[in-house]
């Protein structure tokens, strides 16, 4: 095994949504980058797979809509939620009082999305490496300066690099190496399927709630469903060497669910991911800065993962394009726009998400403000707004609203 040495400005380790995207800007901005990921593309993933309308602006932006589009997503139009004892709301995104970019979403496999956002990145002149795994961070004087990395074949290289972003997902080993990596107190984890033969799905996106967790059910395209089982880890631990049957256990104690999926085929194997609610003491460091899941993440109860990841893309290579164009090593100072920009982006989602997750852990709490949003005229619409991304955290994180949810 020989040691070889490669130079760039930005290495991005992870190509997600967030690595592909940053990369993407970045190599427009006629910077030098090198993205690696452990994965062969095209590949599957775990996720709802679910993308609010100001998600599909954001793909717009990075060019690849339309072949997304032409790749067979649905375009759900809102979203409904069941509580646990059978309250239920149903919010539109054209009625949310905002406009959206467009008035649906986008419901893709990431085998599919994340495919086309590799490609995108590799037509604006990103170097990608797939199969390629991160061994060790390098340093220069404290500051990160590139990766140890090693291929499939066992061949190692030193990628030396002014900035290094970690974009490789909840697990991050960049986000590990930086500092505190911090874990809250609703560790759940989620088992997603993709089944042919879901009863009376339509044109929205289905969350259906139970103390114990919740599932989502989520049409992917003409043929397949995306049905998503999340369950706090303790109760998980019971799926070890029967993920099957647990999957069809568990899907079998909700009521609105289990006639629907029982003569349903799975036809993607189950994957798992989770445990959720992790998130990092700092995303900006000397040479290095975190963007998506490796900087936080809480839960998809909201289905934020894929706008957070572009959206945290596009902030950082703003602060990324203008700190490179200095001479000398990318310092912490120079990146400090970008936690900045990122609280001032996401502050009020993390709290909605937050007050939703703990919210679901007191069925009588969570149900009657379900059956008051569901009740109260536009209500439910603002919300799925929110959760849309296109309509501010402020109309719901307000006394009036809140109170009218609960009152």
């Amino acid at each position: 095994m020989t040691d070889q040495l490669h130079e760039t400005d930005v290495l991005v380790v992870g190509a997600g949504p967030a690595g592909t995207g940053v990369a993407t800007l970045l190599a427009r901005a006629g910077v030098s980058v090198v993205v690696v990921d452990r994965a062969t593309f095209p590949r599957e993933k775990a996720c709802s797979e679910y993308m609010s309308p100001e998600t599909v602006r954001l793909l717009d932006r990075l060019g690849v809509l339309s072949t997304i589009e032409a790749a067979g997503a649905a375009t759900p139009r809102g979203t409904t939620v069941t509580g646990a004892r059978g309250a239920r709301l149903h919010g539109v995104f054209e009625r949310a009082g905002h406009r959206p970019f467009r008035p649906q979403g986008l419901a893709v496999s990431r085998r599919v999305l994340d495919n086309e956002l590799l490609g995108a990145a590799r037509r604006a002149g990103a170097s990608v490496l797939e199969r390629t795994a991160v061994e060790e961070l390098l340093y220069d004087g404290g500051s990160v300066a590139g990766a140890l990395v090693r291929d499939a074949s066992g061949e190692r290289r030193a990628i030396r690099a002014r900035l290094t972003i970690g974009a490789d997902g909840l697990r991050s080993i960049v986000a590990r190496r930086l500092g505190r990596r911090s874990h809250g107190g609703l560790r759940r984890l989620a088992f997603v399927a993709h089944m042919s033969g879901v009863e009376e799905t339509g044109s929205y996106a289905e969350l259906h709630v139970q103390r114990s967790g919740y599932v989502g059910i989520n049409p992917i395209g003409p043929e397949h469903t995306n049905v998503a089982l999340v369950v706090p880890a303790r109760e998980a631990v019971q799926a070890g060497g029967r993920v099957p049957e647990f999957f069809a256990e568990r899907l079998a104690q909700f009521p609105r669910v289990s006639a629907r999926v029982s003569r349903a085929m799975i036809v993607r194997p189950i994957l798992t991911t989770g445990p959720f609610a992790a998130w990092s003491g700092r995303v900006t460091a000397a040479g290095a800065a975190l963007v998506g899941d490796a900087a936080d993440f809480f839960d998809p109860f909201t289905g934020e993962g894929i706008y957070s990841a572009l959206r945290g893309a596009e902030l950082l290579a703003a602060t990324a394009i203008e700190a490179l164009t200095l001479p000398g090593p990318v310092t912490a100072g120079r990146l400090r726009q970008y936690p900045r920009d990122r609280r001032r982006a996401f502050a009020g989602k993390w709290l909605i998400e937050r007050m939703i997750g703990y919210g679901m852990t007191f069925p009588s709490l969570f149900d009657r403000a379900v059956e008051r949003l569901g009740r109260r005229a536009g209500m439910a619409d603002t919300l799925i707004g929110v959760t849309g991304d296109f309509v501010p955290a402020r109309e719901v994180l307000n006394p009036i609203f809140l109170g009218l949810m609960i009152l």
